[in-house]
């Protein structure tokens, strides 16, 4: 088990040596990686050597609810990649996306599912590339930001907030964090002015506060909220959401930046073949599959948030929580 509370770990691991290659542009990249073709990706070494091939893979998440129920949830994928890449594929729980991010950039795993808002710190501090993302046939999922107040509240819009107390996630969270920061403003609220930050750490734990009420409201995924209705560990008429954002692209599935491009071609083709569980199309909305994701494009609003609420994904923004535990990312 990776732990990880303070974020300030991730300096304290060995310096790898090809980080010493020249590199013409790093753009947000930490000094660890480099980005000649400016896809806003690191770029595997240039020396072949240091590419690693391991004989077995580990898998990891951004937790986001219950960290049993997620390993159970994706049991299938796991095997299918076992099966598929031909070695041993297992699944390393985590609990902060600090310690996901870690376990990418140190080489313990080698790819891992991120939530959303991890997706761009992953990438800058960790050397993550996302590669594919949940949907359909047709599209990705998304999700939206929504703000919950307990069904019988009198709260109708976001400015009636004023003053009371609004949890959010973790610092690292675009729907629980970096989003509201971004877009509360314009609706007549703005977050540690207009009320203090309540850092919940998970989406399951601000929206049970709400209903337990603990906080006023609560800025959470809405997915998140669904799947816990659909499985019913809340009721349908437990809470109101007062607020929805527009979409998001609903996490990433991202590999090391220096495996071999033998098995990252391996680690592509057996992803996107898997079909999904019936119980992971009921999680994701519908969603059945594996798609092809593209980070530069696909991103730009979730990095476009994090610019605008002053917590930039680089990694002075993740440092910037001093230390808090970083629980989820979505």
């Amino acid at each position: 088990m990776i732990r990880c509370v303070a974020v300030a770990c991730l300096v304290l691991a060995s310096h790898p040596a090809w980080a010493d290659e020249p590199c013409p542009y790093r753009g947000d990249l930490s000094p660890l990686y480099c980005d000649e073709d400016r896809d806003l990706t690191a770029d595997a070494p240039k020396d072949k050597s240091k590419w690693r091939n391991p004989a077995s893979l580990m898998l990891s998440y951004s937790p986001q609810e219950d960290t049993a129920a997620y390993e159970k949830l994706w049991a299938p994928y796991v095997a299918h990649m076992a099966q598929c890449l031909g070695r041993p594929t297992r699944f390393l729980q985590v609990f902060s996306s600090a310690a996901v991010i870690e376990a990418l950039r140190s080489g313990r795993i080698q790819f891992s599912l991120l939530a959303t808002g991890d997706t761009p710190f992953a990438v800058n501090v960790g050397g993550a590339v996302p590669y594919a993302g949940i949907g359909d046939a047709n599209t990705l999922l998304a999700y939206h930001v929504v703000v919950l107040v307990k069904y019988e509240s009198n709260f109708k819009k976001l400015a009636d907030l004023k003053g009371k107390r609004v949890a959010h996630t973790a610092p690292s969270s675009n729907s629980g964090n970096m989003a509201p920061r971004a877009l509360f403003p314009a609706e007549g609220l703005t977050p540690d002015k207009d009320y203090k930050v309540i850092y919940s750490g998970k989406h399951d734990n601000s929206i049970m506060g709400v209903i337990n009420g603990d906080y006023d409201a609560a800025a959470v995924a809405d997915d998140v909220l669904d799947r816990m209705r659909s499985r019913g560990l809340i009721k349908p008429d437990a809470v109101r959401v007062i607020y929805k954002s527009k979409p998001f692209p609903a996490g990433s599935m991202v590999h090391a930046h220096d495996l071999d491009a033998a098995l990252v071609g391996k680690l592509k083709s057996c992803t996107f073949s898997y079909v999904f569980s019936p119980e992971l199309k009921t999680a994701f909305q519908g969603s059945d599959r594996f798609v092809p994701l593209n980070y530069q494009r696909d991103f730009e609003s979730v990095r476009n948030v994090a610019q605008n609420s002053g917590a930039a994904s680089r990694r002075p923004g993740f440092d910037g929580d001093n230390g808090k535990k970083r629980e989820s990312g979505r």
